[in-house]
């Protein structure tokens, strides 16, 4: 009997999540979920089958551009919805990642949008920004019933607040962990010593040993190494290129996590001073949230003036 594809093993282990707004790629890969975030938006709405949406976002709209982006994030959201069993993760406009309560309203107001579009709240995730007011909003919106997805989460302060919080699920970011200290001159040995590889297994034995239910899925991945590294976490959100490699290699794929095999680290409890003191502490981590804030409300803004176009 041949081994089956390192892809197909791992959806054995893990819940495979697609990291597009494609809708070929989706197809493609049948995968349980699939996340967008503003530069997939932005990259979708220059595809040829959604320019009837762009078009019809600019039509509902009346000018309004960041309407226009809500508007064209929830209809491309809409349609793969019907392409997957599973969840679709659409974000909050990042220029409101330190503004709790408005947060809270564009979550809302999202929500709003699928379930006019047929699309009912149990079938989206909100993604928003770990900053301490996403947090926070995440807190409320997860008290209403509004399921979230933590986005842009480098630090083991973030993880740990996120999941006091009762947030439905992080996404902690792999590859930009990777890049930050590449460019700080230390190359990983192995996959195993990938700091961004370490960090979700740090995050994930934390959970599990301490009985939070808050979904680990790891994201922002470099290359398949490091995939392979955290194979049986909760889930992985993987782009298509990857997913492209996964499906092509053929050989045997061990698993790395398991809910049972747990490293007991201390519990603690964050208030908002300690929270940010020690996502202060973390150079890293202060550097890559700040900086990929910036890029997603760049991208959301590139957005709006393509739509003007």
């Amino acid at each position: 009997m041949s081994t089956p594809s390192v892809l197909a093993q791992l959806r054995d282990m893990t819940t495979v999540v697609a990291d597009t707004g494609e809708l070929a790629a989706i197809k493609q890969f049948k995968p349980m979920d699939a996340t967008t975030n503003p530069s997939l938006v932005l990259a979708a709405a220059q595809l040829p089958e959604y320019q009837p949406l762009v078009q019809q976002a600019l039509a509902e709209s009346a000018g309004d551009m960041a309407a226009a982006v809500d508007y064209l994030a929830v209809a491309i959201g809409a349609e793969i919805v019907r392409e997957i069993p599973g969840r679709i993760s659409t974000e909050v406009d990042a220029r409101l990642s330190f503004d709790t309560d408005a947060m809270i309203s564009k979550a809302r107001a999202l929500i709003a949008a699928y379930q006019a579009r047929g699309v009912e709240k149990d079938r989206v995730l909100i993604k928003i920004a770990a900053t301490w007011e996403g947090i926070k909003a995440a807190e409320q919106l997860e008290r209403e019933g509004i399921n979230c997805n933590l986005t842009l989460l480098f630090s083991f302060a973030q993880a740990v607040a996120c999941a006091e919080a009762g947030v439905y699920l992080i996404s902690p970011f792999v590859g930009r962990i990777y890049d930050w200290y590449k460019a700080a001159g230390e190359t990983p040995a192995t996959p195993q010593d990938d700091r961004g590889v370490q960090s979700v297994k740090r995050i994930y034995q934390y959970y599990k040993a301490h009985g939070y239910s808050t979904v680990v899925m790891g994201a922002s991945f470099r290359n398949t190494d490091q995939i392979k590294a955290l194979a049986g976490c909760d889930r992985l959100t993987i782009s298509p290129a990857l997913l492209t490699e996964l499906e092509r290699e053929l050989q045997p794929l061990v698993r790395e996590l398991n809910p049972d095999v747990k490293q007991p680290e201390p519990k603690i409890t964050l208030d908002e001073k300690r929270f940010r003191w020690l996502h202060n502490e973390d150079a890293m981590a202060t550097e890559k949230l700040a900086e990929g804030i910036r890029k997603f409300a760049q991208d959301q803004e590139k957005l709006e003036r393509l739509l003007l176009a």
